[in-house]
């Protein structure tokens, strides 16, 4: 891959800045520490208390559509766990765990980590008319709780739109950023990928995407390689010209498509 990657972001700004979760706008430990196990120790009893109902019938028939086999509610369950305990990207699954938190959120016992230099570099990009998106394996449910419960307050206005899985792809997949950017309606090379996994940075800069890689200070993890480097979204927006002035033409999120 073409080492010119490194230098990418021109002076002038991206169109639109779509950005991860997990390591890069919030901390991986809060996601894995709190949230995960929080889901995992609910999905038996969700399974239970909505037995019968169209939300339990949706997961069964999602995770019938993703093994390509009839489940029960006993085999599923066997699956989710086995996927959960492995942190398996399944789409039934992430949308579970969504519906969990969201219970989770509203009673108070969840709130979304977010980092301090987050909301400012989001009223940034707003002021300056750059698109700002969320793209995670989380369900766009989960993601809309995330960022509307979080010790900075909503931010939920401050963002754009939402993209997961079943709405994009996979994200290691260079189609699923060929898919994001012709469903936002720009060209490739004007958007921007911030995120702190070296194999979706690579997919986005496969498919004629701008990219920055995130360490925060507190990930004890290697560099990625072939990417600029950043510990914060704060250089992103300091340098000159980090924002465009249009607008973005569209916002995507998972309540979008269910109405189409």
């Amino acid at each position: 891959m073409p080492d010119s990657r490194l230098d990418r972001v021109p002076d002038n700004g991206p169109r639109a800045v779509v950005l991860d979760i997990e390591g890069t706008t919030g901390s991986l430990s809060h996601v894995r520490d709190v949230l995960f196990p929080y889901a995992r120790a609910r999905l038996a009893p969700w399974l239970t208390e909505h037995r019968g109902t169209a939300p339990w019938r949706q997961i069964l028939d999602a995770i019938a559509a993703h093994t390509g086999a009839a489940q029960d509610e006993a085999s599923a369950l066997a699956l989710l766990e086995q996927w959960a305990d492995a942190d398996v990207k399944a789409a039934p699954l992430k949308v579970l765990q969504g519906l969990i938190w969201s219970g989770g959120y509203e009673a108070g016992e969840l709130s979304g980590h977010v980092y301090p230099d987050v909301p400012p570099a989001l009223e940034h990009w707003k002021a300056q008319g750059t698109g700002r998106f969320i793209y995670s394996s989380g369900s766009v449910a989960a993601q809309r709780d995330w960022f509307g419960h979080t010790a900075h307050g909503d931010l939920r206005p401050l963002l754009d739109g939402y993209f997961d899985l079943t709405t994009a792809g996979p994200k290691a997949h260079t189609d699923s950023y060929r898919a994001i950017a012709a469903e936002l309606g720009h060209d490739p090379g004007e958007l921007l990928f911030v995120s702190d996994v070296g194999a979706e940075l690579d997919a986005a800069a496969d498919a004629g995407w701008q990219t920055v890689a995130v360490r925060r200070p507190d990930d004890e993890r290697p560099a990625v390689p072939g990417h600029e480097a950043v510990a914060s979204l704060t250089p992103l927006v300091s340098r000159p010209g980090a924002g465009r002035p249009t607008a973005p033409d569209r916002t995507y999120t998972q309540e979008d498509r269910n109405h189409e």
